[in-house]
């Protein structure tokens, strides 16, 4: 239930719902270390606890501001442990794309330039027909995968690596 509020008002409120849990667990310490009782119904005072800590952390968030030479990193949004490991993905993606056979390298580079030409200019490009791009494009993303599948560690029933 505590995970589902938190999912519920963490948007609203600009925090991640993981940060908002752990507030909430935080205070029901606190009045347990306080009173020495639970909460006589939990559930209301769940949901009253997590609005509560959504409103803090909203005024909160309105008020702080970064120093200017602190980057900012909103909820959500890219932290630098993300950023890396996004990186890493698009440079074992691209060394994967050189090691396709026959014109694939060419089709998957193409397909994957940012400015993201249409079929007709990457036909153009590669000197074939517009009609062939698409199930030229299918094989090499087909066999791209099964390169990709086989780096890629399989997990066993409960989640582990094997």
């Amino acid at each position: 239930m505590l995970s589902a509020e938190s999912d519920a008002e963490a948007p609203a409120a600009g925090v991640d719902p993981g940060d908002l849990e752990q507030a909430v667990w935080l205070r029901l310490l606190e009045q347990l270390q306080e009173t020495g009782t639970a909460p006589e119904r939990p559930a209301e005072w769940l949901r009253r606890a997590v609005r509560a800590e959504a409103r803090r952390a909203r005024r909160t968030h309105d008020r702080e501001r970064p120093y200017r030479d602190e980057p900012v990193h909103e909820p959500g949004g890219a932290e630098p442990e993300h950023s890396l490991l996004v990186a890493e993905g698009r440079r074992t993606l691209r060394a994967a794309v050189t090691r396709t056979p026959g014109r694939c390298p060419k089709v998957l580079t193409a397909m994957l330039d940012p400015e993201d030409p249409t079929y007709r200019e990457i036909a153009g490009e590669l000197g074939i027909s517009q009609g062939s791009l698409g199930p030229m494009r299918s094989r090499c993303l087909g066999c791209l995968r099964r390169m990709l599948a086989a780096e890629v560690p399989a997990p066993d029933r409960r989640g582990r690596v094997r």
